[in-house]
């Protein structure tokens, strides 16, 4: 996008908050108390009447982690390669958490995105809203000269040369839907350490590898930039405006 856009007073508009580095745990704690917020505050609007009015306690969080390793719900704990006394040797932590799909890794230079959001607000399907995601980093990557591609049944973004080496994800999406209001969400490797992800078999996947922008590139890249293109990618993907920064 070349113009920042400005508020729209016509446009849906949705909290944006950037939690700087934070706790796997604190960050999780965080997105459950906004997602009963958010429930709590549609029932109300339909205890008075109010069926079609919009949300206000809807929120899209970005933050950065502390190396830890997640394993989604329907994961398989072997595919976490190494044991706990190894993981404090790395200084990482595991969680065994509440989203979809299988485990993967956060750590710094990787940009996380925790929306909590009411999907009916926005009339859109859980398919409909990761192919939205994924569209975000699908077109900044694009004004990096990188064709990124979704693969069939394994979500999230992926680069591929087309010869005979192994598809790269660049971005992983694992998200919760809960009374149609979403949590958990992705992750976006930019300066990411990637030696963390050969302690995992990466979304449970042994025949492909993990990449990142700044290995794409050669060099190192300003997070704040990137975060700076994802938030307004998100906002004309989504047609919404921000309605502030924190």
């Amino acid at each position: 996008m070349n113009n920042i856009p400005g508020v729209n007073p016509g446009k849906y508009q949705i909290l944006f908050q950037d939690l700087g580095i934070i706790d796997y745990k604190e960050a999780w704690d965080y997105q459950e108390k906004k997602l009963k917020e958010l429930v709590q505050e549609r029932e109300e609007l339909k205890k008075n009447g109010n069926n079609i009015a919009i949300p206000q306690k809807q929120v899209f969080l970005f933050c950065e982690h502390p190396h830890v390793f997640t394993l989604g719900k329907s994961g398989k704990e072997n595919n976490l390669l190494i044991n706990s006394d190894f993981l404090k040797r790395i200084d990482a932590t595991f969680y065994k958490i509440n989203r979809g799909g299988d485990i993967t890794y956060h750590g710094p230079g990787q940009i996380v995105g925790y929306p909590i959001i009411d999907l009916d607000s926005l009339r859109l399907k859980i398919k409909e809203y990761i192919w939205m995601l994924e569209e975000a980093v699908i077109r900044l990557l694009s004004g990096y000269n990188i064709k990124a591609i979704r693969i069939e049944g394994a979500t999230g973004v992926w680069l591929d040369s087309g010869l005979s080496v192994k598809a790269r994800k660049i971005c992983a999406i694992g998200v919760r839907v809960s009374n149609r209001v979403t949590m958990h969400g992705f992750a976006f490797n930019v300066n990411t350490d990637l030696n963390y992800f050969n302690y995992i078999n990466p979304c449970g996947f042994t025949d492909k590898e993990v990449t990142s922008l700044s290995k794409e590139l050669g060099t190192d890249i300003n997070l704040e930039e990137i975060k700076i293109k994802m938030k307004f990618l998100l906002a004309d993907i989504f047609d919404i405006d921000w309605k502030m920064v924190l």
